[in-house]
């Protein structure tokens, strides 16, 4: 099961990069076929900074950044501490699991018993 896991997420990063590789083809094509630089058409994958720097990335225009991940997982924490819909689900479900376990330690003890 471990070396289909492997096989399985090694398959799909190959993919992913070569999905990535083809934005970035079909990319560089249009501003061939355009003839000239266009500011509008962005790479698909773009890193800026050298060594000892701090280092910028973009994908599909949209600039990526340590604090922008952090902001949006303080948002996310946020956000999920006010989500009335997942903490009914939560306590639903954990209704139905403790309503099972009493029901199968019931049903064990008066099969032990007979």
């Amino acid at each position: 099961m471990a070396a289909f896991t492997m096989r399985f997420f090694f398959l799909v990063v190959i993919l992913l990069f070569g999905v990535l590789l083809g934005m970035q083809q079909a990319n560089d094509g249009m501003k061939h076929m355009k003839g000239y630089e266009d500011p509008d058409l962005k790479n698909a994958f773009a890193l800026q900074g050298g060594e000892g720097e701090e280092r910028e990335a973009s994908v599909l225009g949209h600039e990526v950044s340590t604090t922008d991940l952090e902001e949006k997982q303080k948002e996310l924490e946020e956000v999920e501490a006010f989500n009335i819909f997942s903490r009914t689900g939560k306590a639903l479900a954990d209704g139905i699991t403790n309503s099972a376990q009493s029901l199968y330690d019931w049903a064990a003890k008066r099969i032990e018993g007979e």
